[in-house]
C-alpha cells in the first residue's frame, strides 16, 4: 500500500514535466532516440530517489536529473566521437547586452535555426535551452546546471554570440548554394526577434515528449 502510494505520488508530481524533460534531453543529445533513452533513465533515477524530494520544485529537480543524465551519456560517447569540452566555469567580459526574450535572426528558417543551435557546445545549448524554451530563471539554471549564478550569466551571452555567429554563416552558405535566393535583411550584422520559430520546433518535441505520460 505504501509503494502504491509513493508511485502516485510520483506520478503526480513528475510526469507532468516529462514533455521539458524531454526538450531540454533532445536539444542536448541531438538525437530522438538517446533523448528517449535519457528521459527513460532519468525517470528511473527521479523514482529510485524520490524519497530524498522534499517538496520544492519538481520540474527543476528533474530537468537537473535529465541534465546530468546527458551529461553521463555524451560523456560515455566521447571516446567515439568528437571531443566536446564540458567547461563549466565559462567567463566573459562582454556584457549581456541582449534581453532574455530576443535570441534569432530574423527570416531564419527551423533547419537552419536548429542546425545552429545543434552545433553549439553542449554547456551553450544547455544554458539556451533552459533559458529561452523553457523560460528558467539564473538562479534556476544555476541550480539545474551545478554551476554559479555569474557563469549563467556569461554563458548565456557567449551563448547568443555563438549562435548569431553560427547562423550568419549558414545563412550565408544557403544563399550561395541556392541560386536567386536573397539572403534575409541584416544577415551581415545580425538582428535578433524573438524565438518564433524555435519555440515552434520546441512545440513539436514536447508533443513527442508527452507520450511518456501516457
Amino acid at each position: 500500500m505504501k509503494a502504491q502510494a509513493r508511485r502516485e505520488n510520483f506520478e503526480k508530481t513528475v510526469l507532468p514535466h516529462l514533455g521539458a524533460a524531454y526538450n531540454l534531453a533532445r536539444w542536448l543529445t541531438r538525437n530522438d532516440q538517446d533523448a528517449e533513452d535519457v528521459v527513460q533513465e532519468a525517470c528511473l533515477r527521479a523514482f529510485r530517489f524520490f524519497g530524498a524530494f522534499r517538496n520544492g520544485d519538481a520540474r527543476i529537480w528533474l530537468l537537473k536529473i535529465v541534465r546530468n543524465t546527458c551529461y553521463t551519456q555524451l560523456l560515455k560517447k566521447r571516446s567515439r566521437a568528437p571531443a566536446t569540452t564540458f567547461d563549466e566555469e565559462i567567463h566573459s567580459d562582454a556584457g549581456d547586452s541582449l534581453t532574455p526574450e530576443v535570441l534569432l535572426l530574423r527570416s531564419v528558417d527551423t533547419k537552419l535555426l536548429r542546425q545552429a543551435l545543434e552545433e553549439l557546445p553542449v554547456t551553450f545549448r544547455n544554458v539556451l535551452v533552459l533559458r529561452e524554451l523553457e523560460g528558467l530563471s539564473y538562479s534556476e539554471i544555476a541550480e539545474v546546471s551545478n554551476i554559479p549564478l555569474g557563469t549563467v550569466m556569461s554563458s548565456l551571452s557567449r551563448a547568443r554570440e555563438r549562435l548569431r555567429q553560427s547562423l550568419t554563416v549558414l545563412l550565408k552558405k544557403d544563399t550561395k548554394d541556392l541560386p536567386g535566393k536573397r539572403a534575409p535583411a541584416g544577415a551581415d550584422e545580425c538582428q535578433w526577434t524573438p524565438l518564433n520559430e524555435l519555440n515552434r520546433e520546441t512545440s513539436r518535441l514536447e508533443r513527442i515528449g508527452t507520450r511518456y505520460q501516457q
